[in-house]
């Protein structure tokens, strides 16, 4: 029943030569890895005059050299992770520049940061486009968790599903949303050179503003910024290219800027001019398109495909946190579960890891991340200023065929990016200071976890000088609970290993059970040794484990292997387990951590 659930949610298994067929085009991949960096346009501008407005509505003018600042960072950004894409094919992006740039602990600060952004990526987008949901539909706002889970839900089986199957499906409401959004700025564009919008709702620009500081600007720049979210997707996500994978995926990022630069700032400056104000209860794009078009279709088709790609951001997690787990993975700082291709031939481990922890955290937070926004930006800015300086480092110290321009490109991409996390941490310290607590935690845990592949490796690598102890004979030991078929079965299986000795043992509760018990073995097992041991306590596993070590103890004099070998009916019908106690996997269970004792079953099947 599982097994037919599970390819009815996910699919048939796909051969590892199909792996090919798994690979995404252009258009696919500038869906499916540009949904987060384009649903910021929805609030990245918004952002902007949020701090603007703690002085005047005079200073929103100043929104238009701020955005001229983000968008001259979001140039040097895609130029930069242009040359990460070519110099490093293989994929890894941040994570893979810092570590091999900056050295071990600076790629892991990357790497973990991003992790826990594309896990944010996923909470904090869900949750935005549930909240546009239960907006549209007041009745539905005390589910919203439950919705936001669901839609995580449905996410990640359509990731589990195959990168193209989800990227298909996914790809729509994508180029939708860009296409509203185009229209919406043409069409305002329009109204604006034809007269239609009063120039008198803006302050023009120059206006003097008193109260504006330079520290206020600088904060309204770095709020801005949080629009430039999932820009290094593309260079984390190489392998699902299709080849030339690094010629396509170079394509898909500069498509990705370019789209990502127009509809910015075009809803800045529709913004500016229509002179619109932050309000809790409506978004900056909703009052733009409700003074375009008024409260008809494409009011609400503007609305819908907004609420779609919020939702759907969520995706970019998805498409780049299992390919950087497993990165990460394979330098043996994660758990060797994410280096595992699923069924699908997508690394399911990690996309699962990624929805359970993101219901986790949209449940802690009832729904309501908001407030991890600021964290949400600042753990990109991380990963952004590392890798840009190594960039920095590769071409001082490579020095290829024009590394100055490149270094030129890295070396403002490095600064801005700098000096962005700098006013995040000095501006908004309450709301992202934990960083400063589990990044060092993170990079620990990747150290523990590598120390311990690294200790588990020598352990079991054949050229260390541990010697091989010898074996001289075996000595079976079998727990029986009675004179049964499966105490049978696994007698006889015990004397074909040909063993020096077969010692069964039965624990008894009662003092009258053992003589009842040894009179009737002897008479059905003459051969085999029988030894009893009475439980004062009614616990099998005490006396056992007791027996065990005396007769362990005595076996390793002669360098004899005790073996316990268990016997276990199996049940007809799964559910016939919770009928029966199950003191066999008790006995193992216990038993496994023994260092120098085998332990082993010998099943019995049930027919009926």
């Amino acid at each position: 029943m599982v097994s037919t659930v599970k390819r009815i949610l996910i699919g048939r298994p796909l051969k590892s030569t199909e792996l090919g067929e798994q690979k995404l085009n252009k258009k696919k991949a500038l869906a499916i890895l540009s949904s987060d960096a384009l649903s910021s346009v929805a609030y990245g501008p918004e952002q902007i005059l949020l701090v603007l407005m703690t002085i005047s509505a005079v200073a929103f003018w100043y929104s238009i050299p701020i955005a001229i600042g983000v968008l001259f960072l979001l140039l040097a950004l895609i130029l930069s992770y242009r040359q990460i894409i070519f110099a490093y094919p293989h994929g890894g992006g941040a994570y893979v520049v810092s570590r091999e740039n900056l050295g071990v602990n600076p790629g892991l600060v990357a790497g973990g940061s991003l992790l826990v952004d594309y896990i944010l990526t996923v909470a904090v987008s869900v949750s935005a486009g549930t909240d546009a949901i239960t907006s549209a539909f007041p009745a539905l706002h005390s589910y919203n968790v439950i919705i936001a889970c669901l839609l995580v839900v449905f996410l990640t089986i359509l990731n589990l599903r195959g990168v193209t199957e989800s990227a298909s499906f996914l790809a729509y409401p994508v180029y939708l949303f860009v296409f509203a959004l185009f229209v919406l700025i043409g069409v305002g564009l329009y109204q604006i050179v034809t007269g239609h919008v009063s120039p008198e709702l803006h302050a023009p620009v120059g206006s003097p503003v008193t109260g504006i500081t330079l520290f206020l600007l600088l904060r309204a720049f770095a709020s801005g910024c949080s629009a430039l979210t999932g820009v290094e997707a593309i260079s984390n996500a190489i392998p699902n290219f299709k080849d030339p994978a690094p010629n396509n995926a170079a394509k898909t990022l500069t498509a990705m800027g370019v789209l990502l630069a127009i509809l910015f700032s075009g809803i800045v400056y529709l913004a500016y001019y229509y002179g619109i104000t932050p309000k809790a209860e409506e978004t900056v794009v909703s009052q733009i398109a409700s003074e375009t078009f008024g409260r008809n279709f494409m009011y609400f088709f503007i609305q819908g495909t907004t609420a779609m790609i919020l939702i759907l951001a969520a995706n970019t997690g998805y498409s780049a946190f299992p390919l950087l787990a497993f990165n990460l993975a394979k330098d043996k700082y994660l758990a060797r579960m994410f280096t595992i291709r699923g069924d699908r031939l997508g690394y399911s481990n990690g996309i699962i890891f990624l929805g359970v922890a993101s219901i986790l955290l949209i449940i802690a937070f009832r729904g309501h991340t908001e407030q991890l926004i600021p964290l949400y930006a600042v753990g990109v800015f991380i990963p952004f200023t590392l890798s840009q300086t190594g960039m920095l480092v590769k071409w001082i110290r490579e020095k290829p065929d024009g590394w100055v321009v490149k270094l030129t490109i890295n070396f403002v991409g490095a600064f801005i990016s700098f000096l962005v996390m700098m006013t995040f941490f000095i501006t908004k310290f309450g709301q992202v200071w934990s960083v400063l607590v589990f990044l060092p935690i993170l990079v620990f845990i990747f150290h523990r976890v590598k120390k311990h592949y690294d200790a588990v490796g020598n352990q079991l690598r054949i050229t260390t000088c541990e010697p091989v102890k010898p074996i001289e004979g075996n000595v079976i030991i079998v727990p029986v609970a009675g004179i049964t078929h499966v105490v049978e079965n696994s007698l006889n299986y015990a004397q074909s290993l040909n063993a020096d000795q077969i010692i069964a043992v039965y624990v008894s509760f009662e003092r009258k059970d053992e003589k009842t018990f040894e009179q009737k073995w002897e008479k059905w097992q003459p051969d085999i040794r029988l030894v009893t041991l009475h439980s004062y306590y009614r616990s099998i596993i005490q006396p056992l484990s007791k027996f065990i070590d005396t007769v362990e103890h005595k076996a390793d004099e002669s360098n004899y292997r005790v073996t316990v070998l268990i016997p276990q009916f199996i049940p007809k019908k799964r559910w016939h387990y919770i009928l029966h106690n199950q003191s066999s996997l008790l006995i193992r269970a216990v038993l496994l951590y023994r260092k120098d004792v085998v332990v082993t079953t010998v099943p019995y099947h049930l027919k009926e």
